[in-house]
């Protein structure tokens, strides 16, 4: 069994910046590809960005210039810096993580999400 806890969302202004953070623990060997998705009110889930285990980059268009997706292989761990917040960003943060487990089983995995607002 592996869990993902994401923490770091909230209320925030339009122009501000939140981290999200997001640590996998449990019976896992490696970790392979890792990322944040969101789903805004009403809106189907989509990805925000991405990062491979060697640290290979991708983003949504939207998000591009303004977030950073980062990861800690030692600590299982990705995290989403969010920069210059717009109201469109208002939306549930779901972290995901391909994990190949201690049995050799690769299972993806999700955590059950983080909320942020923006708000004047």
């Amino acid at each position: 069994q592996v869990q993902l806890v994401e923490s770091g969302g909230g209320l925030v202004q339009p122009g501000g910046s939140l981290r999200l953070s997001c640590a996998a623990s449990g019976s896992i060997r490696r970790i392979n590809g890792m990322g944040w998705y969101r789903q805004p009110p009403g809106k189907q889930r989509e990805l925000v960005a991405s990062i491979t285990d060697g640290g290979s980059t991708n983003y949504a268009d939207s998000v591009k210039g303004r977030f950073t997706i980062s990861r800690d292989n030692a600590k299982n761990t990705v995290y989403l810096q969010m920069n210059s917040l717009k109201p469109e960003d208002t939306a549930v943060y779901y972290c995901n993580a391909e994990v190949v487990a201690t049995s050799g089983v690769t299972v993806s995995w999700w955590g059950r999400g983080t909320q942020v607002t923006l708000s004047s």
